[in-house]
């Protein structure tokens, strides 16, 4: 179930406030306050979904469009389209998610942190 009383919850209710980077009807885009690279930015839907499987169940076509367009726009206007940069979506406890609402990370700014994860055998 989802929680009501998640910080971004809060923040989409302006509760909290952020440093916006980007808004349109179906996303909100802000700079982390605990940035890990220069350019540090949480895309998170208006909707309220805890992961992607509830975003995926629930959200609407025009949702996932207007939030995957928030994403690439953010981007641009964290001024790493060029450059490059990495989405991450941390999905479940395993995965270290943080904060019960679905959210995606652009991390850019500089040369990333080098192969996504390391085999093992």
């Amino acid at each position: 179930m989802y929680d009501q009383n998640n910080v971004f919850a809060k923040i989409l209710r302006g509760e909290i406030p952020c440093k916006k980077v980007h808004e349109n009807e179906h996303a909100l885009a802000f700079h982390d306050v605990n940035p890990q690279m220069p350019v540090h930015v949480l895309v998170i839907p208006k909707g309220p979904y805890t992961n992607l499987e509830e975003f995926n169940a629930g959200a609407s076509l025009e949702e996932m469009g207007g939030f995957m367009k928030a994403v690439a726009e953010s981007a641009k206007i964290a001024g790493v389209e060029d450059s490059g940069y990495r989405l991450v979506a941390n999905n479940g406890a395993d995965a270290h998610q943080e904060v019960p609402h679905f959210h995606v990370h652009i991390f850019g700014g500089r040369p990333i942190m080098g192969r996504m994860i390391k085999k093992t055998e």
